[in-house]
C-alpha cells in the first residue's frame, strides 16, 4: 500500500514503511546491524547500549536507529513500548515528521525507512535515516573547544526556524544538535516530536537544551560555555 512517498509493506509480525526513492525496494534484513555486519558495511556502532549503527553500502550512507527506553522505565520494558496502533507508534510517527520538515527545506536527517514488530500488547520499533555530512555534536565540539559567538547565532537560528514551522523537539540537548565544519548546523531524533501551535513549549524547549549544556560543560574550562555564548544563541533564536 502507497501513499506519497510511503511505501507501507505487511510483515509476518508487524509493517515497514520506506520511501522507494531512497531505498529501493527494502526488505526487513536491513534494519539489522548483523545483516550489514556480514555483508562487510557496519562502519559504527554507537549511542547508549548500541542503539545506533553507521552503516555503508556503495554510496548509500545509512543511520539505523533500534527505539529503546530511558529512564527507571528501561529495566522493566528496555526496548518495548505499549501498542496502541500502527499510526501511533514511535517509528512511524518519527518517519512521517522527517518527511515533512525535510519537504520544508529544515537541516534534519531525510528518512529512509521505518518498521515496528509487534508482540501481544507491546512491539519494538526502529528508523532508517540518510547519514548527514557530519557526526560531530555540539557536546563534543565544547569537549574540544570553546565555540565563536556566530557559532551559537548559528545554532540559535535552527532551532528558531523549527519554532517557525511550529515543530516542537520532545528532547533538544546537546547531543543531537550536529555541526558540520562548513558552519551548517543539523537537528536529530525526533522522537515523541510533533507539529504545535507557537506558545510557552518554546521556552520549555530552550530550557532543556540549557540544562543539557550545563550538565556538559560542568567539568569543562570555564570559557566552553560563558552566559554570552547563551545569550548569542538567544539572538539566533530571535533573528529566525
Amino acid at each position: 500500500m502507497s501513499a506519497g512517498p510511503e511505501t507501507r509493506v505487511r510483515t509476518d509480525r508487524g509493517a515497514m514503511l520506506y520511501d522507494a526513492s531512497r531505498s529501493g525496494q527494502l526488505a526487513e534484513p536491513a534494519f539489522e546491524p548483523g545483516h550489514w555486519h556480514g555483508r562487510g558495511s557496519l562502519e559504527e556502532v554507537a549511542g547508549g547500549r548500541g542503539t545506533v549503527a553507521f552503516v555503508r553500502d556503495g554510496d548509500r550512507r545509512w543511520v539505523l536507529r533500534h527505539y529503546r527506553r530511558g529512564g527507571a522505565v528501561a529495566r522493566l520494558l528496555d526496548d518495548r513500548y505499549l501498542w496502541t496502533g500502527e499510526d501511533r507508534t514511535r517509528s512511524f510517527r518519527e518517519w512521517r515528521l522527517l518527511h515533512a520538515l525535510h519537504q520544508a527545506g529544515l537541516p534534519v536527517p531525510a528518512p529512509v525507512a521505518a518498521r515496528y514488530v509487534r508482540s501481544a500488547l507491546t512491539y519494538r520499533a526502529d528508523l532508517v535515516t540518510e547519514e548527514l555530512p557530519t557526526r560531530l555534536t555540539l557536546a563534543r565540539a565544547l569537549a574540544n573547544a570553546p565555540l565563536e559567538p556566530d557559532r551559537w547565532r548559528g545554532i540559535g537560528r535552527v532551532i528558531g526556524r523549527l519554532h517557525a514551522h511550529g515543530v516542537r523537539h520532545a528532547d533538544l540537548n546537546a547531543h543531537n544538535l550536529l555541526l558540520a565544519g562548513d558552519g551548517a548546523v543539523y537537528v536529530v531524533d525526533f522522537d515523541r516530536g510533533r507539529f504545535e501551535a507557537r506558545g510557552g513549549w518554546e521556552r520549555d524547549v530552550l530550557d532543556r537544551l540549557h540544562r543539557s549544556l550545563a550538565k556538559v560543560t560542568a567539568r569543562l574550562p570555564p570559557e566552553r560555555w560563558t552566559d554570552g555564548d547563551w545569550k548569542a544563541l538567544l539572538e539566533g533564536v530571535a533573528a529566525a
